[in-house]
């Protein structure tokens, strides 16, 4: 299960593999944050375990991963649980990173194993503690037959991108990974809607359809010292806090196509450091339902832009399914993240087990 930095909901879905290979994908389910509940875990953002406004939002997303599970358990029993959590801050220069919600708060209401709290392990080991999804990825692109080199592009809050090696067996291994975060994505996009028309998204991009973007202060978001840094690299959702006031002059159109450009020219940047061209990239995630950045994404890259529902993969439960196959890996001990995925100093296996308790 899975809740993103858009903060739009709550993802799960199953998935039968070993955790090295996938064998099939189950049902899966989408649960709605109300207004009220995206404010409550907003006033969260930022703060860290003893924050004020923590514990409110861990019910919220404890209630809402509950709910939904509950939902998706009446048809078929998982046999482990992976449960992500809301990320509220994300600070690996100083070994920190906090997702709210407690495993073992599902683990007793679902009487399942829940796996949950992967990011820690990575980030005390040195590592960036994100994205994590690459390792499944690599999976992914075995799944669907791939055999040259892909890149798994993921827009959500945050933007990242996994390049794969198909043909080597275990993600773990030199050259067969490289991911990285690329820069914001969804998160400035939807945080200028709420804040000027108090609508959660630009449904569709239909907004910044009708925009045209300011290239100029495109260059200028360029100049931030991140897309500098040599991967792999992570970032927290609030990280470019200046963004949306560089737009602040431009129409509610033109402010979010200037947006929706400064995420596909963060992609672009990401794309040098491929170690090798990859045959095409797949989009996942919240942002391929945007018509503005997939058109902007297509003009910018010269790679073919693909949306990875064509592949037979579901772009809108990936990151859910993510998080079921590295519960397994987790359970047998198997590495999660790796030197370049994350930039942890050896292959390193997240995450901690709670158990259900018995009376």
């Amino acid at each position: 299960m899975m809740s993103g930095t858009s903060l739009d909901g709550v993802d799960a879905a199953f998935v039968q593999t070993d955790g090295e290979q996938i064998s099939s994908f189950g049902p899966h389910g989408y649960l709605d944050y109300s207004n009220d509940q995206r404010g409550i875990l907003r006033a969260a953002l930022g703060q860290w375990p003893d924050g004020p406004k923590v514990a409110a939002a861990a019910q919220v997303g404890e209630a809402a991963h509950i709910a939904l599970a509950r939902q998706l358990m009446s048809e078929q029993t998982p046999a482990l649980v992976g449960f992500h959590g809301q990320t509220l801050a994300h600070d690996p220069k100083n070994h920190r990173t906090h997702q709210t919600g407690d495993g073992q708060v599902l683990a007793d209401a679902l009487d399942v194993p829940v796996v949950w709290d992967f990011r820690s392990q990575d980030v005390a080991e040195g590592g960036e503690g994100a994205p994590l999804a690459p390792f499944f990825h690599h999976a992914c692109a075995r799944f669907i037959g791939a055999e040259g080199p892909l890149a798994f592009l993921n827009l959500g809050g945050v933007g990242n991108v996994t390049w794969v090696d198909p043909g080597i067996a275990a993600p773990e291994a030199p050259n067969a990974c490289l991911a990285f975060d690329t820069g914001p994505a969804n998160a400035p996009i939807n945080d200028l809607m709420l804040a000027r028309r108090g609508e959660a998204l630009d449904q569709g991009g239909a907004l910044a359809l009708s925009g045209k973007a300011d290239e100029r202060l495109v260059l200028s978001f360029l100049e931030h010292p991140y897309f500098k840094r040599v991967p792999p690299k992570s970032l927290d959702r609030d990280q470019f806090p200046n963004l949306s006031a560089t737009v602040v002059a431009l129409s509610d159109a033109d402010a979010v196509r200037t947006l929706v450009a400064c995420a596909a020219e963060a992609v672009a940047q990401a794309m040098i450091h491929c170690p090798s061209r990859p045959e095409r990239i797949l989009v996942t995630g919240g942002g391929r339902k945007n018509v503005a950045l997939m058109q902007e994404l297509s003009a910018r890259l010269s790679l073919p832009v693909q949306d990875i529902d064509e592949t037979g993969l579901d772009g809108d439960m990936l990151e859910a399914q993510a998080f079921a196959y590295l519960a397994v890996r987790v359970a047998r001990g198997l590495p999660t993240s790796s030197p370049t995925t994350t930039g942890v100093e050896r292959p390193t296996c997240g995450g901690r087990t709670a158990y259900p308790t018995r009376a």
